[in-house]
């Protein structure tokens, strides 16, 4: 059983609240960021850019500094204010046709070190790192770890009749994303949560990895140079846990350059190894099943269609496409050894992948595309359960969570 308890969020005033957050930090364009902070001046982000009110850019232990700074000026100016209670945070976001809901909360890094929580992406030690020094000098975090669970009825039902009153933050934002969230403080919808959970005995990380990663190793560190009333608040990390049902899945696509002296010939002939081609002309073509994957290459659209006499699946992780892909094309006919490492592989995620894609190779920056059907939540968790990683940029996993909306303070004593 999962540790899912509830924690006193530092928060933006309700009046300011849609001034406040802020998609995360590397969404913006760099004109687009600098607009945002030179005209509103409660953005979070002039916390996560400190330097910026003096045009200067700061890095490394120095920006940290400044970013702590920063953060406790917006509470001391009462743009951002600390719960009194331990609560969770009842959230419901929708753009276009989808909507989430889910609850910002507090989980333990023991359950993510005791595989309770449960990974599917390799971390890069030296990032874990990084963010493990940002989170022990600023003493917050304001990106939670997106994590799901199977659907629970007796969850839905409460959550539903609390969505039923007025919520505390009620906005939209400028990106057409509209944002409700309800704080439950009440002790027997505490209870209610937490009984619900008790029925939940794994979750499974959907967005977050090293922000999770990180979080254990700065707990980990605490607990050797720290009381242990301190350690126990770095113990936990925020999270936002949302029914499987209601994450949705987009694919990336994998563009590919440097192949320009391979024949057109060549290539089809090496891929008719492992699968059946068909032929799809100039209009963007996107797949539709697994193990399907679309191509495009020098003005022409393909279908690839695996052949079931070809790859056989061992485990979870060998029966999913992007490592089909890696393994029977980018591998053994372009020479892609590492897929992290590779500066020929570029991956996009678009509305429509197929048309970017074709886009992109028309005009000459890659030579070579491929798509996929995204994956669904049952690998996901099998992958996971199996205790093996996907290749990266295997899904596009949405909710994406505004950053500033709830954050957790270290230094909360009554956590």
């Amino acid at each position: 059983m999962a540790e899912v308890i509830p924690f006193q969020a530092t928060r933006p005033a309700p009046d300011k609240v849609a001034h406040v957050v802020s998609r995360s930090y590397d969404e913006y364009r760099p004109k687009e960021r600098k607009a945002v902070m030179a005209y509103n001046p409660f953005s979070f982000l002039h916390i996560i850019d400190p330097g910026f009110k003096f045009h200067k850019e700061v890095h490394g232990a120095r920006r940290f500094a400044m970013v702590r700074n920063r953060y406790l000026e917006f509470m001391e100016e009462g743009i951002l204010m600390r719960e009194k209670t331990p609560s969770y945070y009842l959230y419901r976001t929708q753009q276009d046709t989808y909507t989430s809901c889910g609850i910002f909360c507090a989980t333990a890094t023991d359950d993510y070190r005791n595989d309770v929580i449960r990974k599917h992406e390799e971390t890069l030690s030296y990032r874990e790192t990084l963010f493990a020094d940002y989170l022990q000098t600023v003493k917050f975090n304001a990106e939670p770890v997106l994590l799901t669970y199977p659907d629970q009825p007796q969850l839905d039902s409460l959550f539903r009749d609390i969505m039923k009153e007025t919520p505390e933050y009620f906005f939209t934002t400028t990106d057409q994303v509209t944002h409700q969230l309800w704080v439950i403080s009440d002790p027997d919808r505490i209870e209610g949560i937490q009984k619900g959970f008790a029925k939940v005995e794994t979750l499974y990380i959907a967005d977050g990895h090293h922000r999770s990663a990180s979080s254990d190793l700065l707990a980990r560190r605490m607990q050797q140079i720290s009381n242990p009333a301190a350690t126990g608040t770095y113990g936990y990390f925020m999270s936002y846990l949302i029914p499987q049902s209601q994450l949705r899945i987009r694919s990336f696509s994998r563009l590919l350059s440097g192949v320009g002296h391979q024949y057109t010939d060549d290539i089809l002939i090496g891929l008719d190894r492992h699968f059946r081609i068909h032929e799809k002309g100039t209009m963007p073509f996107e797949p539709s099943q697994k193990h399907e994957f679309s191509m495009y290459l020098r003005g022409e659209f393909y279908a690839l269609k695996l052949r079931k006499h070809s790859h056989s699946f061992a485990d979870p992780l060998s029966a999913l496409d992007t490592q089909i892909l890696y393994q029977t094309v980018l591998k053994p006919l372009f020479g892609v050894q590492d897929l992290r490492k590779d500066s020929r592989i570029h991956y996009i995620c678009a509305s429509q992948n197929a048309i970017k894609m074709k886009k992109l190779i028309d005009k000459g920056t890659f030579d070579i595309g491929f798509g996929m059907t995204p994956v669904d939540v049952e690998e996901l968790k099998a992958i996971s359960d199996a205790g093996l990683k996907m290749p990266p940029k295997s899904t596009f996993i949405e909710p994406k969570l505004p950053s500033g909306l709830t954050i957790y303070d270290f230094q909360n004593p009554d956590l």
